[in-house]
């Protein structure tokens, strides 16, 4: 069991809970870590490639490459922020984790998200500016407006995780001493509070709400001007080439809003909490490295920055 300290006459304050994972057979265990392992790698892989080839060829030095390249270093952080102490899990066998290291993963996770969130809204609004005035686009989309938009996204985000650790870190922590989850996950956190959590529960729904649907629908207008926009371009290819860049980034937001409002606002009647977990590997795992895979598979400037920098090596 892990260690508690006291907190008063009937109450501790824990130092560590036991992350319970996935419960499988041993055998089973080091399967899933060889096989989380390389999906972990690909990801670090295919967004760090996604990286270097923006940085290295002057053509992708554009906005749109500038947000794809953010949308990257994200992705790594977010994968980066569970996985390497799920994989640790899984071959050891003590499965604790202390209490401030839980809570750090938990703001960095909800920081990391909700980052992603952002720049996939500012994403659609650069993509609707590019499609629908495309005169006025080096003005509206300058380097001094993209880099305030991202880093407004990142700030953002990072005081809102930061309101919902606040709220935690109020609470006294007495038990039970173990999350049914691979990390700390801030709705098994609170679930170890010997307090009462609906302050926590409310602010979570409406931030979830907040940073979830009215970003998604903000997106969804964007998209169906952009889709008005496409229809009315007379050149074949003009309208080929806008309809690919924007279904890529249509799958990227359509699998990262789905599986994220099915999380955190789905009634919690609806799915288990091992569906929970399978969710949750989804959305840190899984969708990070479908990322660089949509775009890099669906955009033909990406693919060719590629072939320009396997050339420039064979010589």
């Amino acid at each position: 069991m892990a260690p508690a300290q006291n907190m008063g006459s009937n109450q501790t304050w824990i130092t560590e809970v036991i992350l319970l994972g996935f419960q499988v057979d041993p055998e089973l265990e080091v399967f899933l870590f060889g096989f989380f392992l390389l999906f972990y790698s690909l990801t670090l892989m295919g967004n760090g490639v996604i990286l270097g080839l923006i940085c290295l060829d002057s053509r992708l030095h554009t906005p749109m490459y500038f947000f794809l390249s953010n949308l990257a270093i994200i992705d790594m952080s977010y994968a980066s922020s569970t996985v390497p102490k799920m994989l640790a899990n899984l071959v050891m066998q003590k499965k604790t984790i202390s209490f401030a290291p839980c809570i750090l993963q938990t703001f960095l996770y909800l920081a990391f998200a909700v980052t992603e969130c952002m720049s996939l809204v500012v994403m659609s609004y650069d993509r609707y500016v590019a499609i629908c005035h495309p005169l006025h686009y080096s003005v509206i989309m300058s380097w001094r407006v993209c880099i305030v938009l991202a880093a407004a996204s990142w700030i953002f985000s990072f005081l809102l995780a930061l309101v919902h650790i606040t709220l935690i870190l109020r609470l006294p922590f007495c038990g039970p001493q173990k999350i049914n989850h691979f990390f700390c996950q801030i709705m098994s956190v609170l679930k170890l509070a010997c307090a009462d959590i609906r302050l926590n529960q409310i602010v979570l729904f409406v931030g979830s709400v907040f940073v979830l649907v009215g970003p998604l629908g903000l997106v969804l207008v964007s998209y169906t001007r952009i889709l008005f926009a496409i229809l009315r371009i007379q050149s074949g290819e003009g309208r080929r080439k806008a309809f690919s860049t924007c279904s890529s980034h249509l799958c990227v937001v359509g699998l990262f809003f789905g599986s994220a409002i099915i999380m955190y606002l789905a009634p919690k009647s609806s799915h288990s909490q091992e569906q929970r977990k399978i969710l949750s590997l989804f959305y840190s795992l899984f969708n990070p490295l479908l990322n660089p895979l949509i775009y890099s598979l669906r955009n033909a400037e990406v693919k060719g920055a590629l072939r320009r920098l396997g050339k420039k090596r064979s010589l």
